[in-house]
């Protein structure tokens, strides 16, 4: 795997788990009781972002390792996963 696939491969992972654990532990502004002026009730009153990266960036680093030894060791390769052609056509 060249470096290039392994940076947009461990970037999609990434993305992939901050999609999944941005939502986690977020209150809103609404259930909190403290609305900021010119923002709407259901804005979160605290994001937890540093901690959200730090988590996503831990979980992606071990899914990533686990792709790459999978990759190298040609557990997956795209011979594999391709659909053999029809007979007859």
């Amino acid at each position: 795997m060249s470096i290039t696939s392994a940076l947009a491969l461990f970037a999609v992972i990434w993305a992939m788990i901050f999609y999944l654990v941005n939502p986690l532990w977020q209150k809103s502004q609404a259930e909190d009781g403290k609305i900021t002026p010119g923002t709407p009730p259901g804005a979160p009153a605290e994001a937890h972002l540093k901690f959200k990266v730090l988590l996503t960036t831990g979980a992606a680093v071990a899914v990533f390792a686990a792709a790459f030894a999978a990759i190298e060791c040609d557990l997956i390769s795209l011979d594999r996963l391709s659909i053999p052609p029809r007979p007859g056509g």
